[in-house]
């Protein structure tokens, strides 16, 4: 991690406005469509019944989620703005904490603000921030996770406050929405890794060394280990308050372990097939889309499709090539853990027991594969090719602006008008 940048160049004022400029567009039509759509239909019911308690629904996901969507609800009322302003900020603070994280790791203030705009022009986080799913939720709290871990890596004298902040969001992200367990461990082996390799005599014990000078693998190990796990199972406490089948009750599960036994049993028991499933080479090549919504309603013919932005996700692709190059050759670690962890999200789908996946999935994946994208622009930058830099830049917003009408639900010229932006089999 690159030292030679003084903090007055951080970018954290440009950091916000890009936050708040992606909000606010993100806020346009947001109360429409003015029913529920798509997952909604599954998530909104089993909200209600948390605010009132009255009947455990929705049993195969976790609480967390649906209660920062009945927060929503009981703020705001049982309407549209209820339903999706609470996602819509953790969009946001999803882009800004992603940021932050690619900052920490490199204090680029090119490859920080070039990430962010290829993160709220990617489509993915998008549609996700305005929509009443779990997904933006998992995707916020580990975005958090790694913007505390990378910082207590970069500035040691606040390792312990941001390392414990990191386990209390790695504990809330599993809590929002299973996806988030296969990074969950991750912060805690990597910390693990890095003290190894530092050579310590004293491995449990030394406060010296890598990867956060300061703090014992003890005492990582409780902050990376433990507290994700209380935090997880004190998410559930809920569960055993409902009046209809709660957790301990003769028409729930018997304790807390059966319920994760019924929950993983009902995740891989999902066996029908399903016009929008896919599988993970299709996400690779951006091949299969999603609509969340094509129908008339609230007065005219609306959509909106759930792809990746056609430029990025195929040029992040080369780039992930560059980040692996670099990081073997010029033995960088920050592009050669990008690498990794996209493989690895990518990879948990490949040989996961879920027969019938979906797109939304490819959501977690794409964010390493835009930051690997954001560096390479950044080497090019650096290296004076600085209109080669800021070309994909351009060709990105041009497509979201593009794309934009069946990205928001605007109104559309008629039932065929999805012709216009179906390029692909795969997106109709």
């Amino acid at each position: 991690m690159n030292s030679s940048v003084r903090p007055d160049h951080d970018p954290r004022a440009w950091c916000q406005a890009l936050t708040l400029v992606f909000w606010l567009v993100c806020l346009i039509r947001l109360a429409i469509p003015s029913i529920p759509y798509f997952d909604e239909v599954h998530y909104l019911p089993a909200a209600r019944e948390l605010l009132a308690l009255g009947e455990f629904t929705n049993r195969e996901h976790p609480l967390l989620g649906k209660q920062l969507l009945a927060l929503g609800i009981a703020l705001l009322g049982d309407n549209p703005w209820g339903w999706r302003l609470v996602p819509s900020l953790f969009g946001a603070l999803a882009l800004y904490a992603a940021m932050r994280a690619l900052w920490h790791a490199t204090q680029s203030r090119f490859a920080t603000l070039t990430y962010g705009a290829l993160l709220a022009t990617g489509f993915l986080l998008f549609v996700h921030a305005r929509i009443a799913m779990l997904d933006v939720f998992y995707i916020a709290f580990l975005a958090l996770a790694f913007w505390q871990g990378a910082g207590a890596m970069r500035e040691p004298e606040t390792g312990r406050r941001r390392l414990a902040l990191a386990g209390v969001v790695i504990g809330l992200a599993m809590a929002a929405k299973w996806n988030a367990l296969v990074l969950a461990p991750v912060p805690g082996l990597v910390f693990l890794a890095m003290r190894a390799m530092a050579g310590r005599r004293r491995l449990l014990l030394s406060r010296r060394g890598a990867p956060v000078p300061g703090i014992t693998l003890v005492e990582a190990a409780l902050w990376l280990g433990l507290v994700p796990l209380l935090v997880y199972a004190a998410s559930y406490l809920p569960g055993f308050w409902f009046e209809r089948g709660a957790i301990g009750s003769a028409e729930g599960a018997a304790g807390l372990i059966e319920h994760h036994a019924a929950m993983l049993g009902m995740q891989s028991g999902v066996t029908q097939p399903h016009p929008y499933s896919s599988q993970w080479l299709q996400w690779l090549l951006n091949a299969r889309g999603i609509w969340f919504l094509y129908e008339p309603i609230d007065e005219v013919q609306r959509g909106i499709l759930l792809i990746g932005n056609p430029l990025t996700m195929l040029l992040g692709l080369p780039a992930l090539g560059w980040a692996a190059w670099r990081g073997i050759a010029k033995r960088e670690g920050v592009p050669l853990a990008l690498v990794g962890l996209y493989a690895l999200t990518l990879g948990f789908w490949a040989v996961a027991d879920k027969p019938v996946q979906f797109y939304y999935h490819y959501l977690l994946p794409s964010m390493f594969l835009l930051a690997a994208l954001a560096l390479t622009l950044d080497a090019l930058w650096q290296s004076g090719r600085r209109w080669l830099a800021v070309l994909p830049l351009v060709g990105s917003l041009g497509f979201f602006v593009y794309f934009y009408p069946i990205l928001s639900a605007a109104p559309l010229a008629g039932e065929m008008a999805f012709l216009q932006w179906a390029w692909l089999p795969g997106w109709r």
